[in-house]
Parts: C-alpha cells; structure tokens; sequence
C-alpha cells in the first residue's frame, strides 16, 4: 500500500506508522537493523523526510508483498546502494571518455591528424617472379 503524501518535509514517527498501517515498534526495528535512517531533533524525536518515505515504501514492498525477511531486505539495499554507486561511476567514466575524445578530436582538426595517432604506412613492392 502507497501511502498519499501531500508535502515535502519531515513526518514524526506516529504519522509515518498510521500512514502506513505499521506499529511505530516496526520502524524502530528498521532503525536498530540499519534499514532506516531517520533524523533526530534536539529533542531526540525521529523525523522521517520523503526520501526516507520512499525507502520504507520499498522496504515494506519486499517484507509484505514479496515475503523477504529483515535479513534479506538489508542485504537488497545494500546491493541496490551499491549498483547505484556503480552506476554513477560508470557514468562518471562515460563523461570523461566523451569529453576526452571530443577535446582530441578538436586537437585532430587543428593540427590536421588523427585521433589516435598512426604511424606512415609502409608501402612493400611486390617482388617479380622469375620465369624458368
């Protein structure tokens, strides 16, 4: 179940509990697991912002829908975590390939070369063959 969330900011723990028909024990546990990391006020009050809503939606996804348990739910997020981290690499890397090529493809054009610089091609006669 998706819960309707109407503005950006920071829910108590009792909201986020009724919003999503779970036990505020519930999300304690998801904190002392390591599944969620709410912000805390001076206070020591748990504040869930959306991006923590999003996680929990998630997390509730597999724990209700799919039937994973604690142990499973944490070692997907810690995959997913890390494919995001890959996947922000790679795209890290694809920048700085294309920008690369395109700052020596403008050094080609100026000076009139190539890319990758090659070498003079050797041009080898044929010999003749000898007629008996």
């Amino acid at each position: 179940m998706v819960a309707k969330r109407k503005s950006k900011g920071a829910y108590m723990i009792s909201a986020v509990a009724e919003m999503y028909e779970i036990h505020p024990q519930t999300l304690r546990l998801y904190e002392r697991e390591g599944l969620l990391k709410p912000s805390r006020t001076e206070g020591n009050t748990r504040l869930y912002t959306d991006e923590d809503l999003e996680r929990l939606e998630f997390i509730l996804n597999l724990a209700r829908d799919l039937g994973v348990n604690i142990a499973g739910i944490a070692i997907i997020l810690q995959m997913r975590e890390r494919m995001e981290e890959m996947n922000r690499q790679m795209q890290s890397f694809v920048e700085y390939v294309r920008s690369e090529m395109l700052t020596r493809f403008q050094q080609g054009a100026a000076s009139a070369g190539a890319i990758v610089p090659m070498r003079k091609p050797v041009v080898v006669k044929p010999t003749q063959t000898r007629k008996p």
